[in-house]
């Protein structure tokens, strides 16, 4: 399994989690570190929920001054309007952070349409494997469980490439680990989580039940 493409952590300062870093998110975490590049003073982020989006866009405003819109989808379209033009006046850029990028979300004043058309899209994507490890390993020390590498592999190889759908394993697994007091396992992890469809598992699909 390939490892991690840059190093950890990525903090905007010591109170900060970690942004974890792999080649699913590392174009756009890349280009908010150069924001002075960028053909207008504003970009727009995007990506799935869960995915670090809110975390990321506030480390670029630590790092860069900059001003952030969050739920994009559900903000006012004069406020996102005048903050983009403001961000060019200013040189101080302005992070847009959605979803997706319109047409997903209709955008009804032509004005503003045009300026998000002209800015930029930074895309974090599905989490890769490296990412998936990562993350499963993390959720799982926050919780104090002890998650061997071989359950984390196997979890990598079966659960949905989704922040929301390892966060709902990880909640599942902690809590049946609170009730039943025991050690986490990958036969524990295949009960606990097939009811729940939180896992496609090779296993039983092949009739191989070794894994």
């Amino acid at each position: 399994m390939k490892q991690l493409s840059l190093p950890l952590p990525y903090p905007a300062d010591a109170r900060e989690d970690e942004f974890l870093i792999s080649e699913s998110n590392q174009r756009a975490a890349q280009s908010l570190k150069r924001w002075g590049a960028w053909p207008v003073m504003a970009a727009m982020l995007v990506g799935p929920r869960k995915s670090g989006r809110s975390l990321l866009a506030r480390i670029f405003a630590v790092q860069s001054g900059g001003i952030t819109i969050d739920d994009a989808e559900r903000a006012s379209e004069t406020t996102i309007f005048h903050a983009w033009n403001a961000a060019q006046a200013s040189r101080r850029p302005l992070l847009i952070v959605a979803d997706a990028p319109p047409p997903s979300w209709d955008v009804t004043l032509p004005d503003l349409r045009s300026r998000l058309a002209a800015t930029p899209i930074l895309t974090l994507h599905s989490p890769d494997d490296s990412l998936m490890e990562a993350l499963f390993a993390r959720e799982f020390a926050r919780r104090g469980l002890d998650a061997r590498p071989e359950l984390l592999q196997w979890l990598v190889a079966r659960v949905e490439r989704s922040h929301v759908a390892l966060l709902r394993a990880v909640d599942a697994l902690d809590q049946e680990i609170g009730q039943s007091r025991k050690r986490l396992s990958i036969p524990l992890a295949r009960g606990t989580l097939a009811p729940l469809g939180l896992i496609i598992d090779r296993a039983v699909i092949t009739g191989n039940d070794s894994a």
